[in-house]
């Protein structure tokens, strides 16, 4: 296709992606709640949207089925980012990468004697270097599903996990001790479609830029 492919998940950051959109004059025809296509055509004839899982739009980008993508910068982390151009932070589904534990288990004195924790996660790679770089000896546990059910059960010590409010966390029982990392969308390029396609590419990255300068739009994604 000559035209541009744009990847996005469903759910929040679609829906706040839109408006980015709508300043390069791209509206999705389709909405992919109700619509069973993965393939949503838009306002311009030349750009069409394809809807993947969150985690899979580096990769749709990474291998060029998709010229443009958004994702989470612990995505992008868990990913790695190779062959990936990054340039814009779009300030959208903000949140922070962060340890929690069960109230009232003492954390500092576990790591301190060199205790070796169980960490929950479906951050693998961001838990792995956290815990290197300080040193801690921990035994790292991929899980899909809600993280805080770890520690009530007795499967983990601790999680690492994306974190807003504090809600879910605090109705389980569970504290937020250590910050490893801030969070929000990136907007990401396929380095070659980059250049075989910048004419089509970078008024749509201006636009876009254009938006996110001016502050208008931000929220946060997701539930913890």
């Amino acid at each position: 296709m000559d035209g541009i492919t744009i990847a996005l998940s469903k759910g929040r950051i679609f829906e706040e992606t839109l408006p980015l959109l709508a300043a390069a004059g791209i509206e999705p025809l389709e909405n992919p709640e109700t619509s069973r296509k993965l393939i949503i055509p838009t306002t311009r004839a030349d750009v069409r949207v394809v809807i993947v899982r969150a985690t899979d739009a580096p990769t749709y980008v990474q291998y060029g089925a998709a010229d443009i993508g958004v994702a989470g910068k612990d995505v992008l982390l868990e990913h790695g980012g190779d062959g990936l151009y990054q340039p814009l932070d779009l300030k959208i589904a903000r949140c922070r990468m962060m340890v929690a534990i069960p109230a009232g288990f003492d954390y500092a004195n576990a790591v301190r004697q060199g205790a070796r924790l169980k960490v929950a996660t479906k951050y693998i790679r961001i838990a792995r270097e956290h815990f290197a770089a300080k040193g801690v000896h921990v035994d790292l546990i991929k899980l899909y599903g809600s993280m805080e059910l770890a520690p009530l059960a007795g499967l983990a010590d601790a999680i690492v996990d994306l974190v807003s409010t504090g809600s879910t966390l605090k109705a389980n029982n569970l504290v937020a001790i250590e910050h490893i990392i801030d969070i929000s969308s990136r907007l990401i390029v396929n380095q070659a479609a980059l250049k075989l396609k910048r004419e089509k590419i970078v008024p749509i990255l201006d636009a876009i830029a254009s938006v996110v300068g001016s502050g208008a739009v931000e929220s946060c994604a997701v539930k913890s």
